[in-house]
């Protein structure tokens, strides 16, 4: 019904920088809050950075200042620029958009399938 799919996980030197994207498709009506959420190993998924659909953002107190969330509603896609990356952001990252796929319906939450992001030391 809706698709997530992203891109730009990768491995990277502590102190560099990375890009994540994700494009949402499908049966979309209109678009809520989109984000990116990450689970490291051992632990709970948690919000990283979140943004609304009017491009409001909100970051984890641990993310501010370094990683910034965009979105563009006219292509349904939200991005991730990470920067002065530590080892404490290896994780996988999972993108999220809150959905509505038709009128007079409420909306759900829809997630990627995951991209890794490994940062060494």
């Amino acid at each position: 019904q809706v698709q997530l799919v992203e891109s730009g996980g990768g491995l990277v030197q502590a102190g560099g920088s990375l890009r994540l994207s994700c494009a949402a498709s499908g049966s979309i009506f209109s678009i809520n809050t989109m984000g990116w959420y990450r689970q490291a190993p051992g632990k709970q998924r948690e919000k990283a950075a979140t943004i609304t659909s009017g491009g409001s953002p909100n970051y984890a107190d641990s993310v501010k200042g370094r990683f910034t969330i965009s979105r563009d509603n006219a292509k349904n896609t939200v991005t991730l620029q990470m920067n002065s990356l530590k080892p404490e952001d290896t994780a996988v990252y999972y993108c999220n958009a809150v959905v509505r796929t038709a009128p007079s319906i409420g909306s759900r939450d829809y997630w990627g399938q995951g991209t890794q992001v490994t940062v060494s030391s």
